[in-house]
C-alpha cells in the first residue's frame, strides 16, 4: 500500500520524530502500510498500537520483484494508516528468513491476529500470498518468508 500518502504530512511526522528522538538519522525511512487494503491497514495498525502485534512477514520473493530492501535491525520504518496516514514509527530488531512451513509458533502468536494460532496464521497468509502478492510465483508451501520482529518507537494520535 505504498504512495498513499501525502509528501508533507510523512516529513511532518518524520521532523517530529527526529525532533523527539534525537538519535535518529536525518535521512526519512520508508512510509508504507500493513496489509492489501485500507481496513486490514488500520486493522493491523491497532494490534501493533495496542502491543499485541510485534512481529510481521513478508514474502521474499515479493520482496525480489519489487526491489524493496530486505528488513535489517535497526531499519526504521514509518507506518500508515489507511488513509495514508503516519501514525507509528517502528525499528526492526530482528529478521529470520525461513520456508512458509517453518514459522513458528512464536512468531505466529506476535503476529497477533485472529486466535494468534500457527494454524490460523498459515491459513491468513498463505490467502493473503495468493490474492495480492507482487510475484508471479505467488504462494508456494515452501516460499522464503521474510519473519521480522519491531519495537514501537513513537506514535501518532490522529487528530
Amino acid at each position: 500500500m505504498n504512495g498513499m500518502w501525502e509528501p508533507e504530512s510523512v516529513e511532518e511526522f518524520w521532523a517530529r520524530c527526529r525532533s523527539d528522538l534525537d538519535h535518529l538519522p536525518e535521512e526519512m525511512p520508508e512510509a508504507w502500510a500493513f496489509g492489501a487494503t485500507r481496513e486490514h491497514a488500520d486493522a493491523l495498525l491497532e494490534l501493533v498500537l495496542d502491543g499485541v502485534k510485534t512481529e510481521t512477514a513478508a514474502s521474499l520473493w515479493d520482496h525480489e520483484t519489487t526491489g524493496e530492501a530486505v528488513p535489517e535491525p535497526g531499519m526504521l520504518n514509518i507506518i500508515l494508516d489507511g488513509r495514508g496516514v503516519p501514525r507509528a514509527l517502528l525499528e526492526t530488531t530482528e529478521v529470520q528468513i525461513v520456508p512458509f512451513g517453518e514459522v513458528s509458533v512464536e512468531h505466529a502468536f506476535t503476529e497477533g491476529e485472529g486466535d494468534r494460532t500457527l494454524e490460523y496464521w498459515r491459513q491468513v497468509h498463505e490467502w493473503f500470498w495468493r490474492e495480492y502478492s507482487e510475484n508471479p510465483r505467488g504462494f508456494e508451501p515452501d516460499m522464503p518468508v521474510v519473519c521480522e520482529r519491531f519495537r514501537l518507537l513513537r506514535v501518532e494520535s490522529v487528530t
